[in-house]
C-alpha cells in the first residue's frame, strides 16, 4: 500500500520568504518581482492556481474546526476520543482512499480523478449536513453503546464513543482527509506536475500566500457565523448551532463547486498550452510502499535523523493537543463556543505564521545557519509545552492557591497555554520546521533525494502522528481518563523534544559537511561550464577571424 498523504506544502500555512526572497527577476521592478513576479501571459494560469489554493485551505479549515466541535462536544465523547479515531477510522480511511486514488490514477486522466474525488467528498459532506446530522438522533445506537460501558474498562469510553456517534466519527474523517486528499493529493499533485523548477520559484510564494490567508478569513467566517442567533427564516435546524453548521458547510459546498469550475478553466488552459508548445506532460513515478520506506531509511543515517525530527513533531503535538481539546470542553461544553474558541486559534495562528515567514525565517537561516534554524522548532515546543503541563498541574493539583494568585480561572489558564502552544508550535512547524527539513534534501543526490522524501513524507509523519495515537490509548485503559494519565504524557513529551534536540545537532553537522562538499561540486560544475564557454567562444571567434581573412 502507499503512503503518500502527507503534505509536500503545508495545507494550512507555508513559509512563503524563502521562495519570495529568491524569486526575484531583473525583468521585474523590485516591488513586482516580490508581490506579483507573474508574466502577464501567465495570468490565466496563476490567478485560477491562486484562488484554488485560498478556497481548498479555506474550506479545510472550516471542516477541521468543526470536526473537533462536533466530536468532542458530542453526547458520551471528548477527547479522548480523538486517539481512537485516528487509530480505528482515520488511518484505514487514508490506506483505503489512497487505494482507491491510486487504481484511478493508473486507469483514467488526471481530469477525472480529480472530479471523482472531489465529487465524493461534496457528496458524503453534502449527505452528512442534509441527512445524517438531522436524523443523528434515529441512527446514533445509544442504548448499545451505554450497554457497552457498562462492560469494558473505563478508559476505552473514547473506542465506544467512536462507534456511539458513528456518523460525526465519519465527518471528522473526511474532513481530515480533506487536506491529505484534496489538498496533497489532489491539487500539489496536479500544480507540481504542471510547474517547472523555474515557475515554481515565482508561483509557490504566492500560492502559499493565499493559504495564509485561507485560515484568516476562514477563522473570521467561522466566528461571524458562530456568534449569529437562531433564525426563523432558515429552514434549517432547532438552534442556533445547528444553523451555523448547515451555513458553514453549505459555505464548503459551495466552494467545492467553484474550485471544480476553476480546476476545468485551468485544465483546458493547460491543455491548449501543451498543444501549442507539443509539451509531453511526465508520466507518473512509482511511490514507495510501507516497507519500501522503512528499508530505505535503514541504510541511512542522515536520512533516519529527518525521519526522527518528522517523527518527533508529530508525536508530541498529537499527545499534547489531545489533553488541550479536553481541557476545552471541560471550558466550553457547547459545540457553538468550543468552535468559536478553535476558530480564534486557526485566526492567530495564520497571523503568527506570516509574521515569522516574512521576517523571521529567511534572515535566521542567513544569519544563524541551518542548524539554529532547525533549533527553533524544538525550543519553542519545549517552552510551551512545558507551560501548559504547569498550568494543568496547578489547575489539578492546587486549584484554590492558583485562583488566588493569578486572579483567573485555572481552567481557563490551561485552555489559554494550549491555546498559545498550539499557535505558536504549528506557526513554528509550517514555517522554519518545514523549510528547514527541505533545505536537509538539498545535499543529497537525487536519487536519495527523491526516494528519501518520499520515505519520510508517506511513513515518518503518519507514524508519528499514530504513535501519539496509541500512546494516548495504552494510558488511557490504565488510567481510565486523560488528567490522570496528564504526568505521564508530560514525561514522553518532554523526552522525545529532549532527543530531538540531539537528533538535530547531529543532523547540523552532517549537513554542513555534506552543504560544503554540495556547493564546492555545484561550484566546480559552474567553473568548468565557464571555462567551456569561454573555449568555445574563443573557438567561434577564431573562426569568424579565419573565415574573414579567407575573404580577404
Amino acid at each position: 500500500m502507499h503512503l503518500f498523504l502527507e503534505l509536500r506544502l503545508n495545507p494550512l500555512i507555508m513559509d512563503i520568504s524563502p521562495f519570495m526572497s529568491k524569486s526575484a527577476d531583473h525583468s521585474f521592478g523590485t516591488l513586482r518581482s516580490y508581490f506579483w513576479p507573474i508574466y502577464s501571459h501567465e495570468c490565466g494560469r496563476v490567478i485560477p492556481m491562486l484562488l484554488m489554493a485560498f478556497l481548498i485551505t479555506f474550506s479545510y479549515n472550516i471542516l477541521r474546526t468543526v470536526k473537533d466541535a462536533i466530536v468532542v462536544t458530542a453526547r458520551g465523547s471528548g477527547a479522548e476520543t480523538i486517539p481512537f479515531i485516528k487509530v480505528w477510522a482515520l488511518l484505514p480511511a487514508a490506506l483505503l482512499l489512497t487505494f482507491i486514488f491510486t487504481r484511478l490514477a493508473s486507469k483514467l486522466p488526471r481530469e477525472r480523478v480529480f472530479y471523482i474525488m472531489m465529487g465524493g467528498f461534496l457528496a458524503f459532506f453534502s449527505v452528512f449536513i442534509f441527512i445524517l446530522y438531522p436524523a443523528r438522533a434515529y441512527l446514533h445506537p445509544h442504548e448499545t453503546a451505554d450497554y457497552l460501558l457498562t462492560i469494558l474498562p473505563a478508559g476505552l469510553k473514547g473506542f465506544v464513543a467512536v462507534f456511539r456517534n458513528w456518523t460525526f466519527t465519519g465527518y471528522y474523517v473526511m474532513a481530515e482527509l480533506w487536506g491529505n486528499i484534496i489538498l496533497s493529493v489532489l491539487f500539489w499533485g496536479f500544480i507540481n506536475e504542471v510547474t517547472n523548477v523555474r515557475q515554481a520559484k515565482r508561483f509557490y510564494g504566492l500560492i502559499s500566500t493565499g493559504l495564509n490567508f485561507a485560515g484568516i478569513f476562514s477563522g473570521l467566517l467561522s466566528i461571524y457565523f458562530s456568534n449569529l442567533i437562531f433564525d426563523p427564516r432558515i429552514p434549517y435546524g432547532h438552534d442556533a448551532w445547528e444553523q451555523t453548521l448547515f451555513l458553514l458547510i453549505s459555505t464548503v459546498l459551495i466552494s467545492g463547486v467553484i474550485i471544480l469550475l476553476l480546476f476545468r478553466h485551468l485544465s483546458k488552459e493547460l491543455k491548449s498550452h501543451n498543444e501549442r508548445e507539443k509539451i509531453v506532460p511526465p508520466k507518473n513515478k512509482k511511490k514507495m510502499s510501507i516497507r519500501e520506506s522503512i528499508a530505505y531509511l535503514a541504510q541511512s543515517r542522515y536520512l533516519l535523523c529527518i525521519a526522527f525530527v518528522v517523527f518527533a513533531y508529530n508525536v508530541v503535538i498529537n499527545l499534547v493537543e489531545v489533553l488541550w481539546k479536553d481541557q476545552m470542553k471541560e471550558l466550553y461544553p457547547d459545540p457553538a463556543s468550543y468552535n468559536i474558541h478553535m476558530n480564534y486559534v486557526t485566526m492567530n495562528m495564520g497571523i503568527v505564521a506570516t509574521c515569522i515567514s516574512l521576517f523571521v525565517t529567511g534572515q535566521t537561516i542567513r544569519k544563524f545557519g541551518w542548524t539554529i534554524a532547525a533549533l527553533v522548532t524544538p525550543a519553542v515546543l519545549l517552552i510551551a509545552s512545558t507551560a501548559f503541563f504547569a498550568a494543568l498541574f496547578l489547575k489539578t493539583g492546587a486549584y484554590d492557591t492558583t485562583y488566588a494568585l493569578l486572579g483567573i480561572s485555572p481552567l481557563y489558564l490551561v485552555v489559554i497555554s494550549g491555546s498559545v502552544h498550539n499557535v505558536f508550535c504549528r506557526g513554528s512547524k509550517y514555517t522554519m520546521f518545514d523549510i528547514t527539513k527541505e533545505m536537509a534534501f538539498i545535499p543529497l543526490d537525487p536519487d536519495e533525494k527523491r526516494n528519501g522524501k518520499a520515505a519520510i513524507d508517506g511513513f515518518g509523519s503518519r507514524m508519528g502522528k499514530s504513535s501519539g495515537s496509541i500512546i494516548h490509548q495504552t494510558l488511557l485503559i490504565f488510567f481510565g481518563t486523560l488528567v490522570a494519565s496528564s504526568v505521564y504524557v508530560s514525561i514522553i513529551v518532554l523526552s522525545v523534544i529532549v532527543v530531538w534536540i540531539i537528533a538535530t545537532k547531529a543532523l547540523g553537522k552532517r549537513f554542513t559537511l555534506l552543504n560544503a562538499a554540495h556547493e564546492e561540486e555545484h561550484d566546480r560544475e559552474e567553473a568548468l561550464r565557464k571555462s567551456n564557454k569561454e573555449a568555445a567562444i574563443a573557438l567561434e571567434t577564431k573562426q569568424n577571424l579565419t573565415a574573414q581573412e579567407q575573404i580577404g
